[in-house]
């Protein structure tokens, strides 16, 4: 088995923030209704890109898909074809469940995605199975991720001399026929007000095939860590960015800014210039 952690800084999330945030998003759907297949908020605007295709609005069963012909509008590229999204629980007050499938140059993926307590979210439970129909048991695979959201904010109110928490707040897993990896998530608040977050990634080999692993991690240790290093540190980046674009409301003022960012379309993608080539210079 190999093992790589990765401990980084990144900006701190507020609590009080988020949880109003999901509490408004949820009572925004809670509100809306059908109307010819479109889904409208409480002031009659439809969400943006949403239809309901079948089944009754917010009841188990019914599935939401994206109108047509704007699935790519004003992004910057092909994304997986999305079938459909399947409605499997909505209890707003405890639980809220999703099914997806998506279709991705040949490969089919299916998501699953439970929220706990969704107006002061509990936990987040995510599920992933995908394979190639055309292909083997090479081109199938699997993954399980949840993240305890209390668990995750009570690390964080730890003091600085504690040990950390005896079971990691987020805990994923995949397995494939070659191999499982353990990805864990462990936050600690620092002493300006960020997190420090430590990354824990295990690999390991399956069945037979462990031996064959374990010498194809021993050569490949080091790419396979500044792989891992990289990812880490890029999701960092990404993470700041999200923080960045969020808005600093609260109130009434941040329910009207969700639904304008349900209810409007993405902005176009500006595509940067290509560099030109200098002109040749004159002997």
């Amino acid at each position: 088995m190999a093992r790589f952690e990765h401990t980084v800084t990144v900006a701190a999330l507020d609590r009080g923030w988020f949880e109003e945030t999901a509490g408004h998003v949820v009572d925004l759907f809670e509100a809306s209704r059908e109307q010819d297949g479109a889904i409208l908020l409480p002031d009659g605007r439809p969400v943006h890109g949403l239809r309901l295709l079948k089944g009754r609005h917010l009841q188990p069963g019914a599935e939401y898909g994206e109108v047509p012909g704007e699935k790519d509008e004003g992004r910057g590229g092909p994304e997986p074809a999305v079938e459909a999204a399947v409605l499997r629980e909505w209890r707003p007050s405890r639980v809220i469940e999703v099914e997806s499938h998506a279709v991705d140059e040949g490969m089919s993926m299916r998501v699953g995605v439970r929220l706990r307590e969704p107006r002061a979210p509990k936990s987040l439970e995510l599920s992933l199975d995908g394979h190639n129909p055309e292909g083997g048991s090479l081109y199938r695979f699997s993954g399980r991720a949840k993240a305890d959201l209390h668990a995750w904010w009570a690390a964080l109110d730890l003091p600085p001399a504690a040990p950390p928490p005896a079971r990691a707040p987020v805990v994923g897993k995949a397995v494939h026929r070659f191999g499982k990896a353990r990805l864990t998530v462990t936050p600690r608040a620092a002493g300006d007000g960020s997190w420090r977050v430590s990354v824990v990634l295990s690999l390991r080999g399956r069945w037979l095939l462990r031996p064959v692993a374990a010498v194809g991690l021993f050569f490949a240790r080091k790419p396979v860590e500044r792989g891992f290093r990289e990812a880490v540190d890029s999701s960092v980046e990404e993470w700041a960015e999200m923080l960045a674009e969020l808005p600093r409301l609260r109130g009434e003022a941040l329910r009207a800014e969700i639904a304008d960012a349900l209810t409007e379309p993405p902005q176009p993608v500006a595509e940067e210039p290509e560099p030109s080539e200098p002109a040749p210079k004159s002997l």
